[in-house]
Formats: C-alpha cells, structure tokens, sequence
C-alpha cells in the first residue's frame, strides 16, 4: 500500500473516532437534557433545543454586522460609531451623496444655517471659561469637550492610561469617576475631575466617612482641578456604582479602600445629606478644605427640585452655590445596572437640559453656576445641540470608549471585554496599546471641537458657545419644525411643574 492509501486509511479512521465521539456526545447531551428541569425548551427537545440559546446569542452579533441598518441599531447605532472611528484616526469625516439620517424624526434638532455666515479670517476658537471664581484655586477649563467620569475597576489599566495621554495631548480634562484616583489617570499629567461617589472612594477615612485630610491630600495634587460629588448617574439614578468581584483586584480594593475579591455596590446616595441644605453645607465644606471648584452630578426626574435649589441659593446667598452642576441623561450608560434603570428612570438629556439651563438663568445664577451636560452625547450635532441648549461643557464617556477601539460588545459588566477596555483579564488587555489609543483619544476630541466650531461658523457665529436656541430648529411629529427657543423657552415660565 502505498502513502496515498496510508493516508486515506489514516483520515477515514479519524472520521470514524470523531464520528462516534460526536454521536457520544450527543446521547450524552440527550440524557443530560431530558433529565434536568430548568429548561423546558431542551427538555422537550433533547439537544436540538440548544440551538436556540447559540441562535439567541449570535443573533446579537449578526444584527449588528449584518442586518441592521446605518441608522438603525442602539445605544449607538453604526453611523455614530464610524464616525468617532474616523476622527479618532484623524480621517476625513466627510461623506458623499446625501445623508442616511431620516429628518423627519420627531425632535432631530437642525441648525438654521445663516445667509451670510462669518468669512473664514472672522471664525474664532472657543475662549477659556473660569469655574468657581470665588474658590481660592479657581479651573480655568480650556476646552469644550471633556471625558466623563469612568472609573478604574470600570475601566482597565491600559484604557485609563490611554485616556490620561489623550486628555493631555488634546488639552481636555479626564473625569476620574467615583472609583477613586488611580496612577494611571495621573500618567499623562491631564487636568483631572476628582468625582466623590456615594461611597467615598479614594477619600474616605476607615469607617467609610469622608476624611478631611484624604481631600486634602487630593487636592494637593497639582493636576486635580475640581470635585464632583455624585448624587446620580444617568444609567442608574437612585442606584449606586456596581463593580462586580472579579473586577476588584488588590490594586482596584486598595485605591478604594476596600476589600479585594468582593463586589464593590455604593449606597444608592450620600448618606448624611437628605435635602438641598446639607448638600450646600458639604459643598462650601469640601470647597473649604480643597480650596478648588465643587460641583454636582445628577440625572433629573422633575424640574420641581432643582428650582427649590435654586431658591435656597438666592436665599442663602451666590457664595454657597455649587461652582457646576452635571446633568447626565436617562439614556446614560454604565458597566452594569438593572435594566429598569437604564431603560424606565430619568428624563432625557434633550429635555432636561434646556429646563434646568432656563431655571439656572431665571435665577440670574447663569454667570455663576456653570452647566455640564452628559448623557450619550458623542458627534458634534450632540454637542452643538448641548451648547444651543445652555451647556458650558460637554462630558462624554462613551464617545471616548468608541475613540479607544469599543465595538459596543455590551460584555462591559462580564470581565470579558474583547477589546481590553472594560476588563481586567490581561490576555485581553493585550490588546489595547495605549502607546498607540491615546493618539485616538486626542484626535476624537479634536475633531468633535473642530466640527463643532464648523456647525457654529454655519449658523452664523464665531464660536461654539455663541450657539443659541433659536440657531436650533426641532422636527415635531407633523414633520414641520419649530425653533427651540419657542419650545424652550431661554427664561423658565408658566406653572410649576410637578
């Protein structure tokens, strides 16, 4: 016999062992199904019935690659992610033949474009704003667009370092997130948001109280700007921060001040502050020891509350108010929260920003108390629209995750993250070099400013922050569209809102 037919020999008895060992697992796989009482699909149907999971699963990925269209999948759907993809390796941005984007959506925002719009030599970049003049160390903030709160333990130790280098490199602060203050947000040397979770994390003494003297000790850090206490996030309001076990290593317990391998759950709030006066009273305090801007984070269910703040401070007097406030979305994102959250609780970003902006300025505080607005904000129409609609600031977290290499794989909560941002497996985070990612970090928040400072010169301005309401025109469900300024009004009036 000669090597062809020992080879043919040799394959059709491997055929034959594969064969049976398939056959094997099959019959065990029957009896396995038929047996167990969890799943009543597999045990009516032994075996096949497990396709359905693996079809179920898959299906994920196949409308994201396959059937979905440009326009059409969430949280962020293809265009929006392209188009950070794009910017971030410093590619042109522009598109040929038309827009795939449907105008007659109720509330797409579009901008009136001016009859004579500014000559190029008249087309300025947006000035420097000062936040919490009256604090001993006042953050001259430079740029419009910044990096929201994301927190190592949330995010891995290269993505965090890559972000830091970007921040810099872009001229941008990094938001530290309620995780505490990590060397590697240090790494680049950014200007760096300091964000006090419910927790306390980074700052707490051994009872889990604040400590005067970690504050201090922050705040002695050169590149730490300001505080931003947490009262909500957009994806989990009235629920606190979820960092599973697998994700506290002994460096991640260790920052936090807390124990390794366990999960981290933050109380749902900050305890010892129950209504607006005990939080201005920690404001002035934190304000105090810090010597630095503080502010607050919230998402909001109802303008009620925040016009009852706004009174306090017109009562107490401008020096007690918070030096900015964050308004995140109900559409913010998170690693892990339960879906009633993410989906049921918090108004949107589009509706909630123009109504506290408007209250913030029918208190005359507009000059006082700067807005941040937050909340799946991630290509330059989202950001004009924030700053039309009275935003000083743009934060964005996911936008940023997208300019690090994030293919929306929704495994943020699982430790198993295939491109290495939101995992703590080194043979995934192998693959986010952040020699290589800050680069894209930078050149994502570059060419947001760019575009943004574009749509601006359209319209007829110099600068972004010059945008108004009426440069916004909203589609209503008649498809016809109305200025913003109409629908929201730059002064807050009418009845009170419950």
């Amino acid at each position: 016999m000669g090597w062809a037919g020992q080879a043919l020999e040799i394959l059709a008895l491997m055929f034959v062992w594969l064969l049976g060992l398939a056959v094997l697992a099959a019959v065990i796989m029957f009896v396995i199904d038929r047996t167990q009482t969890e799943d009543a699909v597999r045990r009516n149907y032994p075996v096949i019935g497990r396709f359905r999971k693996l079809f179920t699963t898959l299906g994920e990925f196949f409308r994201q690659y396959f059937f979905a269209m440009d326009r059409e999948e969430l949280p962020f759907n293809r265009a929006q992610r392209d188009w950070v993809s794009r910017a971030a390796k410093g590619s042109s941005n522009t598109v040929a033949f038309g827009s795939t984007r449907n105008l007659a959506v109720p509330g797409t925002p579009i901008f009136v474009n001016a009859a004579f719009p500014p000559l190029d030599d008249q087309f300025a970049s947006t000035d420097p704003m000062t936040i919490g003049p009256g604090a001993r160390a006042p953050y001259v903030a430079k740029s419009i667009f910044n990096i929201s709160g994301m927190s190592y333990g949330a995010l891995s130790k290269p993505a965090v370092r890559a972000l830091s280098l970007g921040a810099k490199e872009a001229g941008i602060w990094i938001n530290t997130g309620e995780g505490g203050l990590s060397p590697y947000h240090l790494e680049g040397k950014p200007d760096v948001v300091f964000q006090i979770g419910t927790a306390n994390y980074g700052v707490c003494d051994e009872n889990g109280r604040l400590s005067e003297e970690r504050l201090q000790n922050v705040a002695a850090i050169p590149e730490v700007k300001m505080f931003e206490l947490k009262l909500a996030q957009g994806a989990k309001p009235g629920k606190g921060g979820i960092l599973p076990a697998e994700k506290v290593s002994a460096e991640i317990a260790e920052i936090r001040g807390i124990p390794a391998g366990k999960a981290s759950i933050s109380p749902n709030r900050i305890r010892g502050v129950d209504d607006w006066q005990q939080l201005l009273d920690l404001i002035c305090h934190i304000r105090e020891v810090t010597g630095k801007p503080v502010g607050f984070k919230t998402v909001v269910g109802s303008t009620e509350p925040l016009r009852d703040l706004f009174a306090l401070i017109a009562e107490r007097g401008a020096d007690c108010a918070p030096d900015f406030i964050t308004i995140d979305g109900g559409e913010g994102g998170t690693g892990a929260a339960p879906m009633p959250l993410i989906d049921l609780v918090g108004m949107p970003i589009r509706e909630a920003l123009p109504k506290i902006s408007a209250l913030r300025d029918e208190f005359g505080l507009k000059d006082r108390i700067r807005i941040i607005a937050s909340g799946k904000l991630v290509n330059p129409g989202d950001v004009a629209w924030a700053l039309a609609a009275g935003a000083d600031f743009v934060t964005s977290a996911r936008g940023f995750m997208f300019s690090l290499g994030c293919i929306q794989a929704l495994k943020c909560n699982k430790n198993t993250c295939p491109t290495g941002i939101t995992t703590h497996d080194p043979h995934l985070q192998r693959g986010l070099v952040p020699e290589d990612k800050y680069k894209k970090v930078a050149q994502y928040a570059k060419g947001i400013i760019k575009e943004v400072e574009t749509i601006a010169h359209s319209v007829g301005v110099s600068e972004p922050r010059k945008i108004r309401r009426h440069h916004v025109r909203l589609v209503m469900p008649d498809g016809s569209s109305r200025r913003m300024n109409e629908i929201f009004p730059n002064q807050a009036s009418g009845p009170r809102e419950s």
